[in-house]
């Protein structure tokens, strides 16, 4: 099992984000990912959901609008303990140089500082906190990185 720290940094390759900044939320059992615009579509017959990412005060805002029908309504206890209806997507996520399957809870977090928050249903089995540390995934992914460099001919 890889120890993680209170904050790092991840990628989701669908979700065309690398080196986003993530919260370790052992109080929420569903991650969450800062969205917004997000509605139900009809698309050649077929429900999907359609969301945007950030928003224009994030660095990583596009304005680039994602579309999947891999999601779910689910009731999720937001960050007040009031459970609310949250559309809910899978995707992957690659942290500590292994890729995951995640489920995200799709959720406006503007005033939050971090635009992620993982919880427990993707660190169960896998991970063991530790909230002294810090950014372990990302200096492994930086080291990975500059040795490849090394070796390159």
């Amino acid at each position: 099992m890889n120890i993680i720290g209170r904050i790092d940094k991840a990628d989701f390759p669908e979700l065309s984000l690398s080196n986003i900044n993530i919260k370790i939320d052992t109080g929420a059992y569903t991650s969450t990912i800062h969205t917004h615009h997000i509605k139900e579509v009809i698309i050649d017959g077929e429900k999907h959901i359609e969301f945007q990412l950030m928003d224009p005060s994030h660095s990583e805002y596009r304005d680039e609008t994602f579309k999947t029908k891999r999601y779910k309504k689910r009731r999720v206890k937001n960050s007040s303990g009031k459970s609310e209806q949250r559309f809910v997507v899978e995707t992957i996520i690659v942290i500590f140089n292994e890729e995951f399957p995640i489920e995200l809870s799709l959720s406006e977090r503007s005033d939050m500082k971090y635009p992620i928050l993982i919880g427990r249903k993707l660190l169960n089995r896998r991970f063991i906190v530790d909230t002294s540390k810090q950014n372990i995934s990302f200096k492994l992914k930086s080291r990975k990185k500059t040795k490849s460099k090394l070796i390159k001919k």
